[in-house]
């Protein structure tokens, strides 16, 4: 059976989809991008600040499933420019551990509120 993940410490979902999903022990969070969880605004910022405060939020997702960043298994960053690709590295090393969670980085045409960076994840419980 699959459990809703909702937390107050991030903001609300802007479409019709969950924070995340709870299923066989597993935790699929959705793609957070810079959402301020005090105001709910996005934030504008640099690719830095921004993969700062989206991978906040997704760590505030996965404890709320009653997990852990050392316990994510995969992302997907999803990036407006390839080119913030070393940026986004070096805060996402500040965020996991080796041995680092799989991933897959793309640079897309365009995010929800033309965001910088967009990252998901899939944990274990």
């Amino acid at each position: 059976m699959k459990r809703e993940i909702k937390t107050q410490d991030v903001p609300k979902a802007i479409g019709p989809f969950s924070q995340a999903i709870e299923i066989d022990g597993m935790i699929f969070a959705s793609g957070q991008i810079a959402m301020d969880p005090t105001t709910g605004e996005f934030q504008e910022g640099t690719i830095e600040e921004q993969t700062c405060l989206v991978l906040a939020n997704l760590k505030s997702i996965i404890e709320a499933a009653g997990s852990s960043l050392d316990q994510v298994v995969k992302c997907t960053v999803f990036l407006q420019n390839l080119n913030d690709y070393v940026a986004v590295n070096a805060v996402y090393k500040e965020f996991f551990s080796s041995p680092y969670p799989a991933r897959v980085a793309v640079q897309i045409a365009r995010l929800p509120k033309d965001a910088k960076v967009e990252i998901d994840a899939i944990a274990k419980i």
